[in-house]
């Protein structure tokens, strides 16, 4: 059973194909391997893959940090166009810390994905600038900065022009953190090329890609999927595969913008929260995902209202055990944004004195405003 594997790697998930160990990646069951054999399929998902694609389960796999330094020490040693894809909605918790030594002298192109999911007021000008000032911090001097929305289908034109002008007849190397959307681009490339665009297996699940999916390019060159590097200070690594949808936003984020006096407090369902502490009137732009629900209530209560409502109508998470939130307090001298890696952010729109919590370990950050406020319903 074994030979008929012959050095097989799973076209889904990039992990090599075995059926010995049944909770191992890259299982399948002897039967359907030996179907797929019988009818000489070419494609063979592993059980894991098969399960998401048809029945969105997801089954336990993990790769290990030294398995990731791997991969990305083999792009170094490569002669390749490297395309970093960032999250348009979490720049911060998808930055890969010392990505430049990892892709030594190779050219770098910066895709940044889910530009759909961006609110009306974005400007394409000022978040280019502001992504081109980040990834220099990093020691990488971008060749260019595409924005994209893969599942959309909007962008996938202007990349593939991009890297056609950039590879110069090499490899291509994609990517990034976990649920950047990396394996969605590429299976965009081959919708656009007439081939099969649901090749690579897909969801917001971090670390569905196992190992490395290499496609065959016309002059000999490949574009080579990688697993998404887990970023243990995002949310989604805190809570239950679960929770995720509630904060994985599907559509177009719709700001809100609340007038808050001094001593209230925002629960941003039971994995944030926000306190403004002065001056006596001020307000703030919510930028989050559309269906996680956002409470209003005085700071002097707050720890009890979170201890009574957390997993009821403060959700994630939906168990009752609540969540160590960790408080971090800010003086913002001016339009800032609060962000919450993995998250979202809340424009603080004055100057003021704040606290955000948020589950500890989870990274908050202080960035100049990107977004106009224009564009919130208001609530007072």
């Amino acid at each position: 059973m074994t030979q008929m594997l012959n050095n097989r790697y799973c076209p889904g998930c990039g992990a090599k194909l075995q059926v010995d160990d049944p909770n191992g990646s890259g299982y399948i069951p002897p039967n359907a391997l030996a179907r797929a054999v019988e009818k000489q399929h070419h494609s063979v998902y592993c059980s894991r893959c098969f399960k998401l694609r048809h029945y969105n389960e997801i089954s336990p796999a993990s790769l290990t940090d030294d398995d990731f330094l791997e991969l990305l020490n083999d792009v170094a040693a490569s002669d390749a166009l490297v395309i970093y894809v960032l999250d348009a909605l979490d720049l911060y918790g998808s930055t890969i810390n010392g990505l430049q030594r990892f892709v030594g002298k190779n050219p770098v192109l910066v895709t940044v994905n889910k530009i759909d999911l961006l609110p009306k007021s974005f400007n394409s000008r000022k978040l280019k600038n502001y992504i081109k000032k980040r990834v220099k911090e990093q020691g990488i001097n971008a060749v260019d900065v595409a924005f994209v929305s893969a599942s959309k289908n909007r962008g996938i034109d202007e990349l593939m022009a991009s890297i056609e002008n950039a590879r110069k007849g090499r490899d291509v190397y994609v990517v990034g953190v976990a649920n950047v959307g990396k394996s969605t681009i590429i299976n965009g490339i081959l919708g656009a090329v007439g081939e099969d665009k649901k090749r690579i297996t897909t969801s917001y699940y971090p670390g569905t890609t196992l190992g490395r999916i290499a496609i065959p390019l016309d002059d000999g060159a490949s574009i080579i999927d990688t697993p998404g590097i887990i970023q243990k200070h995002q949310l989604s690594s805190f809570l239950d595969p679960s929770d995720l949808k509630y904060i994985m936003p599907k559509k177009e984020l719709r700001p809100i913008t609340y007038q808050l006096n001094k001593g209230q407090t925002l629960f941003i369902g039971g994995v944030a929260r926000l306190d403004y502490e002065g001056p006596k009137r001020g307000s703030v732009t919510c930028y989050l995902p559309n269906q996680l629900l956002i409470h209003r209530t005085r700071t002097s209560r707050a720890d009890a209202f979170y201890q009574k409502h957390v997993g009821g109508i403060l959700q994630p998470p939906k168990k009752s055990e609540p969540l160590p939130l960790k408080q971090h307090t800010y003086t913002v001298k001016e339009a800032s944004d609060v962000v919450y890696s993995g998250l979202g952010w809340i424009t603080i729109n004055q100057p003021s004195q704040i606290s955000a919590w948020a589950v500890a370990k989870n990274d908050i950050i202080i960035r100049p405003a990107l977004f106009g406020q224009d564009q919130g319903v208001k609530s007072e």
